[in-house]
């Protein structure tokens, strides 16, 4: 099985990477948070980090569109 359409472990990236570090609020919030306000002061490193945390949920969107679309068409 292809490990980017694996549901255990695109949720066990979501819940770790995505949101680590947990406190005082979830690292990638606070990114969107940031960015939302503008992105004033971000530098490269910042987006490459807002990138980093969010590509776990990015797979898990792609990963419910496939499925959707799957179940879409075997009807």
């Amino acid at each position: 099985m292809n490990i980017l359409n694996n549901w255990r472990i695109i949720i066990f990236l979501c819940l770790t990477l995505g949101l680590a570090p947990f406190f005082p609020e979830p690292h990638l919030w606070g990114k969107l948070k940031w960015v939302a306000g503008g992105g004033v002061g971000m530098t490269a490193m910042d987006y490459f980090d807002l990138c980093f945390h969010g590509l776990p949920f990015f797979l898990l969107i792609r990963r419910l569109f496939v499925e959707i679309r799957n179940k879409n068409t075997d009807n």
